[in-house]
Parts: C-alpha cells; structure tokens; sequence
C-alpha cells in the first residue's frame, strides 16, 4: 500500500525536485518572451523591489500572485511579458556606506546578487534577460534624457521653497513622503528648510490625472478614492480683501463663498510675506515673531490636523470686508499653510469647524448667515460650527436665497466690483524631486555664472556618479565632495561652471521602468514606440496600495507626458491594478522589532517553494491580510503529498481499454470538467485563488475516493484526468507539477508548455440528481431521480420509500414539496 508521499516516482523529497527544475528552466531559457506582432500578448508585472538584501513574506505573496497570473494566460496561448528587476537607488545604500564604510554600489549588488537567487528559488517564471536595475549607467542615461524631455517642456524648474527635511536621512522629501509628520522610511520627525529645489510640474496634468479616473474600471476604487483626494479638484471663489490703511490687499479663496457675511476675522499663514508689515508698528512684535518661527517649525500635517490645538496672534492690523465695509482683525494661526491656496483664509466661524474653535478659545465674535431648514440655529444653543449649506440670513440682499443659488450670485457681485473670480483650486503641489544625496540619478544639470543652468548636451549623457567621494553627516549632498564631479565647463559659453549635485528623487526611476522592460537592451532611446505599442499598456499590475498617491500617481503622470511626447499612445500605464493585502503574523504586520517574522528562505528551506507558494495563495483572497498560520503550511506541504501519491495511484490504476465510462467514472470526469471551470473562472480575471485551489482539493479528494472503490479505471480518462489535474494545478505549484508531468509521459516537453483545458459541456451534464427527503423538518433518506422527472412522479416514488413509510406510519401526510433538484419536505401529523 502507498504511503502519502510516496508514488511511483519514489518520495516526494521538494527541495531535490525544486532545484533540478529551477537549473533546467534557466538552461533552456524557459521563460524567455519576443516580440511578435503576429501574437496576442499579455503583459504581467508586479511592483519591482528596493534591494534590501531579503526577501520578505509580502515579497513571495506579491510575487506569487502575479506568477500563478502569468503562467495561466501564457497556457492560455498569450504571450507574456514577465520581467522583474531592482529599484534600486535609494537611501539604505548610502547609510550602509557610511555606517560599514562599504560602496553604496557594492552594497547594492551584493542584495540584488542575494534576492535574485531567492527569486529562482520561488520557481517565479521571470524573463531574466529583461532585468533592469536603475543604477546602472544603462538605466540612468534614459532617467537624465526623460528629465531633459520634462525640462524642455517647461515641465522642470528650480526654485527657493520651504521644503520637507529629514534631518536623520539628510534629505528633502516630497510631500506624499510625510506620513502623520514623520519620514516614511526612518519615522523620524520631519521639520520645515528652506533651500533650492527641483521640482516637475504635476499640477499642469492635475485634471487629466482627475478626470481619466473615471475611464479605468480596472482600478479598486479605494485607489482612485485616494488620488482623487489628493488631487482635491476644488471649484471656487477668489477675492481679495483690502488692507486697513494700507495699498496691499489680501487675496482668498473658498467654496462657501455664501458665508462670506459671516466673516469676522481674516487668518495668514505665519510664513506669509505680508505679516512682517502688518507687525511692523505691533508694541508685540518680538513676541509674534518668536510664535511665527515656533510655528514654522511644526509639520504641516500636524498644523493642519483636526486634533492639534488651534494656535494664534492678531497682528493688530485690519482688512476692510470687501461687502460690508466691515473692519475685520487680521490674525496669524498654525492652522493656515502659505503653501496651500493663498495662503489666508476668511475666516467664518459659524461654517467651519476650525475657525469655529478659533474663535471660541480667543473670544472672536460668530455671526449666523447660514439657517438650516427648521430655522433653529441660534448662537447660544450652538457647541460646533454648521457647515452644511442651507438658506442665507444676515447676507444683505442676498438673504433667503440657498447657498448653490446664492455662491453664484456673490460671485457674480465679486466679478462686477473687479475684486474677485470663479477659480478652481488644487490640493495637489508639484513634485518635488531633488535629493541631497549621493546614491540616486544625478540631474543633468550645469550651473553656469553667466548662463544660469544648462542642461547637459544629450550625447554626453549619462552624468556618471563618481566614486571619489565622502560620505560627511550633513546639509550638503556628498557628490559637492567630489572634485572630478563638481567642476565642469558650461555647455553653451565654454565658462568654468560646476555641475548640480542633487540627484533624483528614486520615484522618478519607476515612474517609467515598465517601459524599458519592453526594450531593455536599446542603448540609443529609453525604449523604441514599436516595442512600447505592441506590449504597453501592462495588462495586469500588482503591488501594494500603499504607493497609491506615489509611485502609483507619478507613473500616470509619466505617462501623460511621454504621450504628449509622442513616445507612446496610451494615457495609462496600468489597465488593471490588483493591491494585495498583507501577510500578518499574531494578528500584526511581520516585524523585526516584533519578532514576528517568518523567513521565507526557512520555509522553502523545510518544505519547498511550492508548499510556501501553495499556502500564501489559499490562505486568504489576494486583495485581503493574509495570518499567518505553521498548521496552515503544514496542510498545504500534506496536499501536495496527496497530489504525488494519486498521481502515481492513478497510473496502476489506468490499465483498463473499455472504450466507455462506467457510471461513476462519469461522476469522476464530471467533477473534472466542474474543476476546470471553476478554477478558469476564478484566475481569469477575479483572481481568487483561494477558491481554485479549494476546488483542485476538492478534485483530489474525490479521485481517492474513487481509487478506495475501484482498482482499475479506463485508461484515456486517467490519461485526461491526470493531465488536466497537473495543468490547473501548474500556476501554483510550478516544480511538482513538472516533475509528476516527465513521471506521466505527456506529449509536452512541459506542463507549462501545455494548453490550459477546455470544459467539456457534455461531461457537465447529469442524468440524475441525488435529492434529500425531509420530513417535519429532519432529513430521514436521499433519493436519486432522473432530471427531467416532473413532481408528481417524484411525489409517488417518494411515498413509496421505506424510510418515508416508517416515519409517517399512523400519521396522515398533509403536504409534500417538491423543489426539483433540491429538496423534498414532506409535512405529517
């Protein structure tokens, strides 16, 4: 008798299996894909890694998902595109130099050397002769072109800004990098600087990234939720305010427009330039202008948050209400950014919950110009501020109009007085983009005295990092260390000039590296239109929704720009986005200051990539947390044993040339042809792998217990049988399914050479139905009818059954329903 995991290839031994699979695959290229316009192609990437040195669970769940989807449309006779690679430049490389004082790029190479081979050991079916890294010269030469194409369209500029400081990372981060006030690599707090920047001007896109949103139904709709708000497409109001005394005026801008004669006070940003003059004759000033730089130096995030105090100081100055003629205070707050609109705020206690709190903790009157239906609304009987629309009060001749009506025709009077328009407003702020550090894509940029900055002539492309530098703790960006580097003649005048020694911020480098896997080896262009028009877009993008208004975003807006261009046709990058959940462990995200990590390489180590494959794709829906579980592992590593022994069962037993199927060999093929459809259904699209694989165990179950029964089976069914269980079973686990393919001795050279089954519609059909008899609500019997029986026919013989005359003796039966092909209820008393 065969033992589980044994077969007649011997024990199923996965670490033996996995490596001779994995050297044959890269010996004969296995994965390799060409171009070939004659065929449908289909193009699969998941969100290429930092290298880090290891891989993590999430790394096997990310990739483990989008191979099961490349090799199923490949056995679907796509051709798929399948290329992974490294993003890697970044900040970890550079701390590594200075802390171990080993290269930046040694450091880097050895991880990628590392995960790559970790990579191979998951059997993930990558093209290899794709791989790209975005810190090789190879690489960054088309970076520093795209930077000059965005730069000659206006699309590049520097300028002085007060920007976002890591003072732990020494570098600037863009203002999707702060999370809750906090570096999103190192969590230590970020303050405010002021310093030259670079930026591209994503805002000049903000309403085509908007309003192409609502054309990808290939997106989860919490994406486009979260880049929609970060765009904040607002339509609004702007007018100005004069100054009390003075010739400035003090623009704002707002939706509630209708509130307007409820302003009783106006708040600047402490940053504002105005404010220096408006303090100027304060007998306070020495005290607001200590408040102003305390309040500078809080994060933006915390300023603006619902939870930090509302902090402020009146400049003692006023502005005269352009419709009153009201003399309103003018005060400085934390919770007014310079950066954001204009960098003021009419502030409208009774409309907005913040300027409400203002002016409760500093005694500011509130005016009521907005009544709710009821007319109720009375100061006194009021704790938070009314922000709804409704219908106008205390608003001059604008009274009893509602606030739609009305936010037109105040905007209409702002418009005749010369004094304001109808505008719309972003959340949105250009991308800032430089770095001050030395292990990123330098820009190719020179600074000349007399030209101002030029850009580097495109044949003396790449700007190549230089070595020669020193990695000093600091403001200023290594690459100024380096004399070789620094020091160059200006392009146009032939002047001493010095180069830019910022570098790339690293989203800029995968904002655009699914194109070049297209066309990774083209030394003369980032990548040819022919190859980008036949594999782009990517049919299937997969990776976590934590890059939804980063690198996400950023590649939209690549794309744009390269259409424009005319480098491609598309307008988006990504036609279908699946964000997978992640893998937790005790209820929480794995982490080494937990202590709740689990080693991939330990698993695959104990008990191959397959089990580890099989395991993280069943235990929960992709887009969903995945907990842990070791009993969970263990049940997948016990299947697939089951797998290698009924493979090897289903051999002896396929002995027998009937040339028909006995009744339950039809059952057996009908489960069959019921798998198949099943497990097409849930990879073509939905992507629920849990329940393929749950459909595939379900399969298995139902052959052993067809071989506990029988001790042959016609062998063209146990053919097809065999085959079509290792086919659906080949996406998931890649190395098993090989190995007991060779044991079969299938026409393909390969499993995943072979066509993904058809459904068999005839082997779905079923001649009789097996139906449950209830009576007074318990089930007594079952009852097997043909299923074109009508009820009455099934009433009688159901009258007839034993069972049913033994629980209904001495008593009249009042009701019998029939529910074809479910249930029969059957009520006595």
């Amino acid at each position: 008798m065969l033992m589980e995991g044994d077969g007649m290839q011997g024990k199923y031994i996965p670490q033996q299996i996995e490596k001779k699979w994995q050297q044959i695959w890269e010996e004969t290229k296995a994965f390799e894909t060409h171009f070939d316009p004659n065929k449908k192609k289909y193009y699969v990437l998941e969100m290429f890694p930092y290298p880090s040195g290891n891989l993590h669970m999430g790394h096997v769940r990310n990739y483990s998902i989008g191979d099961v989807v490349a090799r199923f449309k490949s056995m679907q006779g796509f051709n798929v595109i399948h290329p992974m690679g490294y993003d890697a430049f970044g900040m970890p490389a550079e701390n590594a130099a200075i802390q171990h004082g080993i290269a930046p790029a040694e450091w880097t190479y050895a991880n990628i050397e590392n995960m790559t081979r970790q990579q191979k050991e998951l059997g993930l079916s990558y093209d290899w002769e794709r791989e790209v890294l975005t810190c090789r010269e190879d690489y960054y030469k088309h970076t520093q072109n795209l930077f000059e194409i965005f730069y000659k369209r206006g699309l590049a500029y520097k300028k002085e800004a007060k920007v976002n400081w890591c003072d732990h990372c020494h570098t600037v981060l863009a203002n999707e990098q702060v999370e809750e006030g906090k570096c999103w690599r190192c969590k230590n707090p970020v303050v405010k600087k002021n310093l030259s920047q670079w930026f591209l001007k994503i805002t000049d896109y903000a309403d085509r990234l908007l309003a192409d949103l609502d054309h990808m139904p290939g997106w989860p709709e919490r994406v486009k939720i979260m880049q929609r708000n970060w765009i904040g497409r607002s339509i609004g109001t702007q007018f100005f305010f004069h100054v009390d005394g003075m010739e400035d005026t003090i623009p704002v801008y707002t939706t509630r427009v209708d509130t307007v004669y409820g302003v009783t006070y106006i708040v600047l940003a402490p940053e504002h330039p105005l404010v220096e003059k408006l303090i100027s004759n304060n007998p306070e000033k020495e005290k607001i202008q200590a408040f102003i730089q305390e309040i500078k130096n809080q994060n933006d995030i915390d300023r603006t948050s619902e939870d930090t105090p509302k902090l402020g100081m009146p400049t003692g100055s006023y502005a005269v209400h352009p419709l009153t003629g009201e003399r309103v205070p003018i005060w400085i707050a934390n919770y007014v950014l310079y950066e954001y609109g204009t960098g003021a705020v009419m502030a409208v206690p009774q409309g907005d919950q913040r300027d409400w709190d203002f002016a409760k903790k500093y005694n500011l009157p509130v005016k009521i110009v907005i009544q709710n239906k009821a007319h109720d609304l009375k100061l006194d009987k009021m704790d938070q501020a009314y922000c709804e629309d409704g219908e106008l009060v205390n608003s001059s001749e604008f009274d009893g109009q509602l606030s739609a009506e009305a936010r037109i025709n105040i905007t209409k009077k702002l418009e005749k007085m010369g004094i304001g328009e109808e505008k719309v407003n972003y959340r949105l702020r250009d991308w800032l983009i430089s770095r001050q550090r030395y292990w990123g894509c330098p820009i190719p940029i020179i600074n000349c005295p007399h030209c101002g900055s030029v850009l580097v002539p495109e044949e003396e492309l790449p700007v190549v990092l230089p070595e020669d530098v020193n990695f000093v703790a600091g403001a200023t960006s290594p690459l100024e260390t380096s004399e070789s580097f620094l020091h160059c003649k200006c392009p146009k005048c032939g002047a001493d000039a010095v180069r830019e020694t910022d570098t790339m911020d690293t989203f800029i480098d995968s904002s655009w590296y699914f194109l070049r896997y297209c066309d990774p080896h083209n030394e003369q262009e980032p990548f040819s239109k022919g190859k980008t028009d036949y594999w782009m877009p990517v049919d299937q993008y997969i990776g976590g929704i934590e890059h939804a208004i980063l690198h996400l975003l950023y590649s939209r807006f690549f794309m744009k720009v390269l259409q424009d261009e005319g480098m491609v046709d598309y307008p988006e990058p990504f036609t279908n986005l699946l964000c997978q959940g992640m893998v937790l462990k005790d209820g929480g995200k794995m982490s080494k200051s937990v202590g709740n990590v689990v080693s991939p390489e330990e698993i695959v180590g104990k008990y191959g990539a397959d089990t580890a494959r099989l395991f993280i794709l069943f235990a929960a829906p992709p887009e969903k947390d995945l907990e842990w579980s070791d009993q969970g592992v263990e049940g997948s590593y016990r299947f697939l044993k089951r797998v290698w022994t009924i493979v090897g069962k289903y051999q002896e037993l396929g002995k027998e040339l009937k040339g028909m199927l006995s009744p339950d060999e039809v059952a057996l093929r009908r489960r069959l042809h019921q798998s198949i459809a099943k497990v097409t259904e849930d990879l073509d699209g939905k992507f629920a792998f849990n329940t393929a694989i749950s459909a595939i165990m379900e399969l298995v179950n139902e052959m052993y217990r067809f071989g506990e029964k029988h001790s042959t089976i016609e062998d063209s069914f146990a053919k097809e049988l065999l085959r079509d269980l290792l086919i659906l079973l080949a996406p998931f686990v890649p190395h098993i399914t090989e190995e007991l393919w060779q044991g079969i001795g299938a026409e393909e050279v390969s499993v995943h050479a072979a066509a993904w089954p058809k459904v068999d519609e005839a082997a779905l059909a079923v001649d009789s139905l097996e139906m449950a008899v209830q009576i007074n609500g318990k089930v007594r019997t079952t009852i097997k009818v043909p299923v074109d029986m009508d009820k009455d026919s099934i009433e009688k013989l159901v009258r007839a059954l034993p069972e049913v005359q033994k629980f209904t003796e001495g008593k009249i039966i009042i009701k019998c329903i029939v529910i074809p092909g479910k249930i029969i209820n059957i009520v006595a008393k």
